[in-house]
């Protein structure tokens, strides 16, 4: 899974597995200034979703003004939701690299977010993607507040952005996963067409397309 560090300075970082990945490689460079809010062509996925036991909650694409949400949904996750995502567990996620994570150019760097029913001030979970190895690739991961799993947030969620990266000509996909996710690995391949697949330690690297008629 795309590791996003949670501390530190951001430059490429070496993972769990001994590997120095691209969390912050020089392509982040390529992506146009943030935005200070989504662009017209993004206004589809500003919507409320019914989940699976009848809940509404609201998706929008992130704002630089969500830094500080995404510090409170980071202290609101378990330490293995945080392991999963992270790759690493950190006491708390720093504000200035919030602000990074909130701030996107909504072309190369994409991240949508989901607010809790009635309390727009709170976010439950997070989708992004980043620019990848490869121009046409992009690195995908995304982050469920561990009271909101199992109600299918995280389907929508990832659908979406499957979605709103093909709107901005983004169809190859990336994601490192922890082998133990299968939360993860499970939703890839409902959503997803995998086209190659690498094994490196606890760590699944994964290269796919979205699938035409994702279940």
């Amino acid at each position: 899974m795309f590791v996003e560090w949670p501390w530190g300075d951001p430059a490429p970082v070496r993972r769990a597995t001994g590997r120095v990945g691209p969390a912050l490689s020089p392509a982040h460079r390529m992506a146009d200034a943030p935005l200070n809010a989504p662009p017209e062509r993004l206004a589809p996925f500003d919507r409320t979703v019914a989940l699976r036991d009848g809940t509404v909650v609201r998706l929008r694409p992130i704002r630089v003004d969500d830094a500080p949400r995404l510090v409170a949904l980071y202290d609101h996750l378990s330490n293995d939701t945080r392991y999963h995502r992270f790759f690493s567990v950190a006491r708390r996620l720093p504000i200035d690299w919030a602000r990074f994570l909130a701030s996107v150019d909504y072309r190369l760097r994409l991240a949508l977010v989901a607010e809790a029913p009635g309390d727009p001030e709170t976010l439950i979970a997070v989708a992004r993607y980043e620019p990848g190895a490869t121009p046409d690739a992009v690195e995908v991961a995304f982050v469920v507040q561990d009271a909101w799993q199992g109600r299918g947030l995280g389907t929508v969620l990832f659908r979406d952005l499957l979605a709103a990266a093909a709107l901005n000509g983004r169809r190859h996909f990336s994601a490192w996963v922890l082998a133990d996710n299968r939360r993860m690995l499970d939703l890839i391949a409902r959503l997803g067409v995998i086209t190659r697949r690498a094994v490196d330690g606890s760590v699944i690297e994964l290269d796919f397309t979205a699938r035409p008629t994702a279940a």
